[in-house]
């Protein structure tokens, strides 16, 4: 049962993320659209990865292992987006948008490593 707990969640946001993909011209009229965009973009990424982090952390005792693998397998979902999106009428892929989405990833670390710096403990598993 933990398992299931654990990765169904991230399985479901990979869902997610992967039905907005599929979705062709997706815009907005508001005037800060393109923003909005990549902020929502962001904080996707952010989400998947601490989903990932969590799920990595209950499920394997391997230190910096399970510290990295999140990040690892949070950007290859990144690049497999960008190149789903290759093949939507409407979207396009972007070397751009891959480093747009890596920033939540990016982010998401910054708040790992600095929490856990406050609390003097870097690579100990999460809780």
């Amino acid at each position: 049962m933990k398992p299931l707990k654990l990765w169904l969640p991230v399985i479901i946001w990979a869902g997610i993320i992967f039905l907005f993909s599929s979705i062709p011209n997706l815009k907005t009229d508001l005037e800060y659209d393109f923003f909005l965009r990549k902020v929502a973009h962001i904080t996707e990424y952010f989400i998947f990865t601490f989903l990932l982090f969590r799920a990595f952390a209950g499920s394997f005792r391997m230190g910096g292992v399970s510290f990295i693998c999140p990040a690892v397998f949070s950007f290859l979902y990144v690049i497999s987006d960008e190149i789903h999106q290759y093949f939507v009428p409407g979207r396009h892929c972007s070397f751009a948008d891959i480093l747009i989405d890596s920033t939540g990833i990016i982010c998401f670390y910054i708040l790992v490593v600095y929490q856990r710096r406050a609390r003097g403990r870097l690579f100990s598993e999460a809780r």
